[in-house]
């Protein structure tokens, strides 16, 4: 791996930072309201795709295409955002009321939509390295687009308050990573291992798990009121992240799967 893909995420990062900082002077310096949108997607967007550049650096073997892995951002999140919103807007109106579980569920399932249906496309050559990688990508784009919306509902209610758009655009960029990405990251990875085990029903347990503990802390983060739980959470998430990249890295190598016969897809 050379240099330049590992340390990408340093100049996605930088030059997004100074970009959206050139938007924010000339909106402050004109007035002018056509700059807004540019400022949200940027501030909305540089955080993680600077994360997705970082996983994508790391020490495992990716089959996937830069271009897939744009394309599952892009359309992951764009179905994960509406599948979401369209549940549980649903679950709302016949129950009067959402849990906070109810909200876990839902999106979680809603972000592993795109990544689930890629393992149709890649029915021979299954690794969990590019589940982790897809559902960086997916949660991004999720992310992306539900802070984006934040962003919005603020600057109306602010009436074009940009400090308070910078304020919930900084906050969801920073604890992006740790949260949407993270929790989809982990599950998809299990759920491309018990592919990648022709759903043996450990993987599929495995699976299970990993999906219920992102539901457990994605609950957490949603009724967690305190700077202090969010910090917690935010390092749990990161943490199983971590545990479960390196797991995936060498000497657990595309090469080194255990090889199972097939008895599924």
């Amino acid at each position: 791996m050379g240099p330049a893909r590992r340390w990408s995420w340093v100049v996605v990062l930088v030059v997004g930072g100074a970009l959206f900082e050139l938007i924010r002077r000339a909106i402050v310096d004109t007035g002018n309201p056509n700059l807004v949108p540019s400022l949200i997607l940027l501030g909305a967007g540089v955080v993680p795709a600077a994360f997705v550049s970082f996983i994508a650096g790391r020490r495992l073997v990716f089959a996937v295409s830069s271009g897939t892995v744009l394309l599952t951002a892009l359309v992951g999140g764009v179905i994960g955002v509406v599948t979401a919103g369209v549940l549980e807007y649903d679950t709302l109106r016949r129950l009067g009321f959402l849990p906070m579980v109810g909200v876990g569920l839902i999106e979680e399932f809603a972000k592993l939509i795109v990544p689930a249906a890629l393992l149709l496309v890649f029915r021979r050559d299954r690794h969990p390295a590019d589940g982790l990688l897809l559902g960086v990508a997916s949660g991004a784009g999720f992310a992306v687009l539900e802070t984006m919306g934040y962003a919005f509902v603020v600057l109306i209610r602010s009436r074009g308050n940009l400090d308070v758009v910078d304020s919930v655009l900084f906050v969801r960029g920073i604890l992006s990573p740790a949260a949407h990405m993270a929790w989809t990251a982990i599950t998809a990875a299990a759920l491309w291992r018990a592919a990648a085990e022709h759903w043996h029903g450990a993987a599929v347990a495995r699976f299970v798990g990993a999906y219920v503990g992102v539901v457990v802390l994605h609950s957490a983060w949603d009724l967690a009121g305190a700077t202090a739980t969010y910090l917690g959470l935010a390092v749990i998430s990161l943490a199983l992240l971590g545990v479960t990249s390196h797991r995936l890295a060498a000497p657990h190598r595309r090469d080194r799967l255990p090889v199972r016969p097939a008895v599924g897809v």
